[in-house]
């Protein structure tokens, strides 16, 4: 339970610093994706929070707090969806070299949050699985900016390759908010006496 909450603790602040990083650079250069994943970052920390706080719940309570947690990776969804949208009525394409860099940091910082939580990604129902499955989903969302900076450099000068990826990240949210609802569901029925 100690290395648990002490992993979670680290990811939440090194999700938590990263957030700072590329909402910056997300609001310097007019990315969708870097703003939606952004986003992601900051939910991702404050999901580990709670999961910190919560270790020695009960099945139920724990259960709640994955419902809670489930509505709350629905916020980068609806981010995301929400700049998309505002990026239609002017779509400028990105600096492709800073949404390539900041993609490759931001992977960084998945890819070790993901190992850490790897190993407990089975453990404590719902919370883990939430948290695991937020670093592991924004690993691939990562790449995909790398992509679509790489893209937007090289072969197509547009905002769509941004577009595009920011769509995705907010779908992808939607998704793991799904199935860690499903999880705390399971976690409450099994809990129930």
């Amino acid at each position: 339970m100690t290395h648990l909450r002490t992993a979670v603790i680290w990811v939440a602040l090194l999700n938590l610093a990263y957030f700072g990083v590329e909402f910056a650079v997300a609001l310097a250069i007019g990315s969708v994706s870097l703003f939606a994943d952004s986003v992601d970052f900051l939910e991702d920390a404050s999901i580990n929070i709670l999961i910190a706080v919560a270790m020695g719940w009960n099945a139920r309570r724990r259960a709640h707090l994955g419902m809670l947690l489930a509505a709350i990776l629905l916020a980068p969804a609806l981010a995301g969806a929400w700049t998309a949208w505002q990026k239609l009525a002017s779509p400028v394409a990105p600096a492709p070299l800073p949404l390539t860099l900041t993609g490759l940091g931001a992977l960084a910082i998945n890819l070790t949050c993901a190992l850490i939580l790897a190993r407990f990604r089975d453990h404590h129902g719902s919370l883990t699985k939430a948290a695991f499955l937020s670093a592991r989903n924004d690993a691939f969302a990562n790449i995909a900016i790398i992509v679509a900076g790489v893209i937007t450099a090289y072969l197509w000068r547009s905002a769509w390759p941004d577009l595009i990826v920011g769509v995705g990240i907010a779908i992808m949210n939607a998704d793991a908010a799904r199935d860690v609802w499903r999880a705390a569901h399971a976690e409450r029925k099994s809990a129930q006496p």
